[in-house]
């Protein structure tokens, strides 16, 4: 295979990316940092999540999440008081809401099939929001790596990931190395009570602190 497509944003942080957009746009794929590991994403759109799938293999039962840039690009999701409470405090940040999506406003592989919701977030990473920016939409997210591998934390390692995959069409933004991190904590918030279905690196009791009737993952 050729290699990857690189735009080093160590050698300049400031650097056009309005191709990598426009890919993404044709159903494209990029692998970029984040605030926790690298990740693999498209756009929003079906064609979109169907490339990002088909590189990592996913399964039809395990949605992609979606970045977005704030929270005004998920107004029409259906918010619980404690979802726009966690939001407001931990966003942008590693923490990943489960929303119910009844407008179908993302499509299926980011919307749930069985329960029709979404998982978002908004990153702190400066490259996420850059990318954001130049694609106008939000992106899909999933960790870079194989099924059963440890996800990309070095540029070296992610460039090795893709080129395992076979994938000539993939943009890579080199980030460097990023900084040892727990995953995005994940919590439900499809129900008024909302569970923390992964704690990451937004611990359960920091949550607790904002809605202490936050439930974890074990039986309460």
């Amino acid at each position: 295979m050729n290699d990857p497509r690189v735009i080093d944003l160590r050698a300049d942080p400031d650097a056009d990316l309005s191709a990598v957009a426009a890919a993404l746009r044709d159903g494209g794929a990029v692998a970029y940092p984040t605030e926790t590991v690298y990740g693999l994403g498209g756009s929003c759109t079906p064609a979109g999540v169907a490339r990002v799938r088909a590189l990592k293999g996913r399964s039809s039962g395990k949605p992609l999440i979606a970045l977005v840039a704030s929270e005004e690009q998920v107004a029409s999701l259906a918010w619980t008081d404690p979802a726009r409470e966690l939001a407001s405090i931990f966003w942008p940040g590693a923490l990943t809401l489960i929303l119910p999506d009844p407008g179908h406003v993302f499509p299926e592989g980011v919307r749930d099939a069985d329960t029709g919701a979404v998982g978002v977030r908004i990153s702190p990473h400066p490259t996420v929001a850059r990318l954001l920016g130049a694609l106008g939409g939000p992106l899909t997210s999933t960790s870079l790596n194989l099924p059963g591998e440890p996800e990309a934390r070095t540029f070296d390692e992610a460039v090795t990931v893709v080129r395992r995959l076979e994938a000539d069409d993939v943009w890579m933004l080199n980030g460097g190395t990023l900084p040892p991190s727990a995953p995005s904590t994940v919590v439900d918030c499809t129900a008024p009570e909302p569970v923390v279905l992964r704690e990451g690196s937004v611990p359960l009791s920091r949550l607790r602190c904002a809605i202490p009737e936050i439930h974890g993952n074990e039986s309460e």
